[in-house]
This record gives structure tokens, sequence and C-alpha cells, in this order.
């Protein structure tokens, strides 16, 4: 009988052991989870800016300007990231150095490589208190003439950059520089852009029957090639084109003048990040 009691008595020891053990380690586990919530929560407020974003205005009371002989100009644009105000959704700024107070240079570089190379985005983003900041560029510009809305001109480590447009990035938190190639998007702005008669210009055909214009033809701060290489290599420089896309080149036979209606672009990077408009209908005068 004692032996039966001393049996119970140590089985009952063992599994109250057993459970202390499990609460322990549910304890355990519980704890690390709130940890892990309290390092996330504190990495996500890390990323969040401290005060309103300084850029807010940077559009407002934007008055008209027009640039000519634009062709082939080295530029950058930068992008500072915030919520729209009122719909709560990633919208960036825009800013472009061509567009200045300067007008265009001899050199027809606005975007010098020292000063692109020295910029400081993590600087830039706590500076204007904005979620993101990025580079788009440096970038040839290829219409011949631009006329274009221009707000608050800005200096960034000696570059300056005239506000041009608020770019909508839907879910792209990662910046400009994380746009899907061959995925169209919307930008807001009013600008009229032109390629005059007897300029050679770079299209792409898409499956749709849209056409597409380069306007921007990425350099990067390391160039993989000039653009005189990429036009010759042609088609033969994509590889990873859609299916039923093409791209061409053609020299214009008549003006191409683009001005979207209602003050919305729809434009696409391709896998160069090269920048391309949609022409047609709502956009431009013909489609070449």
């Amino acid at each position: 009988m004692n032996i039966e009691m001393s049996t119970l008595t140590n089985r009952c020891r063992a599994a109250e052991n057993k459970r202390r053990r499990t609460m322990n380690v549910t304890k355990f586990c519980m704890l690390t989870v709130v940890l892990v919530a309290a390092t996330a929560a504190g990495a996500f407020a890390l990323d969040a800016p401290s005060a309103e974003p300084k850029v807010l205005n940077d559009g407002a009371g934007a008055k008209a300007g027009r640039f000519d002989k634009m062709h082939k100009t080295r530029f950058i644009e930068i992008f500072l990231a915030h919520r729209d105000a009122k719909t709560g959704k990633l919208v960036a700024e825009c800013y472009n150095s061509m567009f200045t107070s300067k007008g265009i240079p001899a050199s027809k570089d606005t975007a010098p490589q020292a000063p692109v190379e020295g910029l400081d985005f993590g600087k830039l983003k706590t500076d204007y208190s904005v979620l993101g900041a990025s580079l788009n560029g440096p970038k040839l510009w290829l219409p011949d003439w631009t006329e274009i809305d221009l707000g608050v001109e800005r200096d960034f480590n000696g570059v300056k950059a005239s506000w041009v447009a608020q770019l909508s990035m839907g879910d792209n938190a990662g910046g400009v520089g994380e746009s899907t190639p061959y995925k169209p998007m919307t930008i807001a702005r009013k600008s009229g852009l032109g390629w005059n008669k007897g300029t050679t210009v770079l299209l792409l055909d898409d499956a749709e029957g849209n056409t597409w214009i380069m306007k921007g033809f990425q350099q990067g701060l390391k160039p993989q090639f000039t653009y005189e290489q990429f036009v010759a290599a042609g088609e033969s420089n994509f590889k990873k084109l859609p299916t039923g896309w093409k791209f061409r080149t053609k020299t214009l036979d008549k003006d191409f003048v683009e001005v979207p209606e209602g003050g919305i672009a729809t434009i696409m990077p391709d896998e160069f990040f090269n920048i391309y408009d949609k022409t047609g209908p709502g956009m431009s005068n013909h489609k070449p």
C-alpha cells in the first residue's frame, strides 16, 4: 500500500513539474512575441517622419516656364515621398535639375557627377521630414523643348532642382528606383513636351497597340553604354521585353507635341530604367 501511495505521489509531482515547465515555456514565448512586436514597432517609428513634411506646399503657386534646345541634356530628379494629407496614399514630390532659374548651361550638364555621388538620401529624409528620398538618373532628356509649371527651387548637395510634379507611388514604399519595368504609373503634371520634325525618337510598341516614347535615357552613376551605342544596338539591348512588344526608332516627319489631358500623364520605366511617356489620344497630337 505504501509503495502504491509513493508511486502515486511521484506521478503527481511529475505531472505538476511538467505543468509548471509548460507554463514557463508559454510565458517565455509570449514575452518573446511582445519583445519582437515592440522591436518592430520601434523600427517602424524610426522610419516615420518626426514632423510634418516640409515639402507639402512646394507645388503651390507654381508658375509656367519654357526651356528650349534641351535634347540630350543631362539631369537628375529627386523624389521626396510622404502620405497625401487628404487620401493617405503615398505620393512623391518631384524636383528636376534642368528647370531652374539658371536655365540650361552650354555644357548641357545640370547634374555634375561629384555632387550627385555625394547625395545622402538618409539625410534628405531627415531634413525634409519625409518617409523616403530617392534618385532618378542621371539621365539624358530627349525632348527638344519643354513648357512646365515650376514650384519651389531647392538645393540638394549643390545641385539646384525645382519642383515640377507629384508622382503617385501606389504601394511602392521602396522609392521610384524600385518601380517595376514595363508597369505604367501616373504622374500629375501639366507640362508640355515637344520633339521637333527631324529629331530621331526611341519608341516601344506594346502588345495592346499603344506606343510609348522615350523621354529620359538612363545613364546612372556608372553608365553601361552611351546613348549612341544604345540606339545602334536597337532591340537587341532588351532581354526582358514583354511578349508582343517591339522597340523601334523613327525620324519624325512632323513635330510631336505632348500635353496630357486633365493634367495626368501615364509613364513607364523599362528594364534599364529609361522612362517613356504614353502617346496617342489624351496625351499627344499624334502617335508616332
